[in-house]
């Protein structure tokens, strides 16, 4: 298959009432098709990985490009230089949490990433390293709790962030980092609760937020099971109000 009839089939399945959804959801992309997230699986399982095709995609400029760019490239491949090419790019927050999600975290440059971009201004970027991290407590059972460890002094230095998209992604690294295992938990939770004493109402938020989830929630792998059962919550909830617009319509 060539890009150009990957473009092609992207095109053809291009549906505005995705589009809108897109734009209710606060994402605006510059140039969108408004393609389902199921149909770019697909056709992600179709293409394989493809490394050349993935760069291509992402040269296109077109979102659904970009985030099917994000499924079909090949994470052993992908060097440093690259993820600082399309962080640059990122210019929603599903672009970014899609990159970190299917691609960003299985590369050896993740940890050294949430390092640097944590520390950079930029919206996205920053939002970035902290999606990064909460992927990698999830994902990356091999790491050892010190690399997780680190990052709870730079939580706790990014957190009077006023934007809420870096404020909710720094929220949930840190519940991610505290499910972890009981180790992380104690720690994480100490985090949170000197966050939730803050003077800074940001800080405040995050660390009130986080609590929630790490006063209740299991640590370890009963964790992951938890946050698939969330996430099946979260569609289904999505699938019933899809069915009452159609019924009312």
């Amino acid at each position: 298959m060539q890009v150009a009839d990957v473009l092609s089939r992207l095109r053809a399945l291009s549906d505005p009432q995705v589009a809108a959804a897109l734009e209710r959801s606060g994402s605006h992309p510059r140039s969108a098709l408004g393609v389902s997230q199921q149909n770019l699986r697909q056709l992600a399982q179709e293409i394989g990985v493809d490394r050349l095709i993935a760069q291509q995609l992402w040269a296109s400029g077109i979102h659904e490009a970009r985030l099917l760019a994000s499924l079909i490239d090949d994470p052993e491949r992908v060097t440093s230089k690259q993820m600082e090419r399309w962080v640059r790019d990122f210019d929603t927050w599903d672009l970014c949490d899609a990159c970190c999600a299917n691609l960003f975290h299985k590369t050896p440059f993740a940890f050294g990433k949430v390092s640097t971009w944590s520390g950079r201004r930029e919206e996205y970027v920053k939002r970035a390293a902290f999606v990064l991290l909460g992927e990698l407590a999830a994902n990356a059972p091999g790491a050892p709790d010190s690399e997780f460890l680190r990052f709870l002094p730079v939580i706790e230095r990014e957190a009077g962030d006023e934007r809420p998209l870096v404020r909710k992604a720094t929220a949930t690294a840190l519940r991610q980092v505290g499910l972890r295992n009981r180790t992380l938990r104690k720690a994480a939770t100490a985090t949170a609760t000197a966050l939730e004493r803050s003077e800074d109402r940001n800080a405040r938020w995050i660390g009130t937020d986080s609590l929630k989830e790490l006063n209740k929630a299991p640590a370890g792998p009963a964790a992951k099971t938890a946050s698939k059962k969330t996430g099946k919550k979260a569609a289904g909830n999505v699938a019933k109000k899809k069915k009452v617009a159609k019924a009312k319509k």
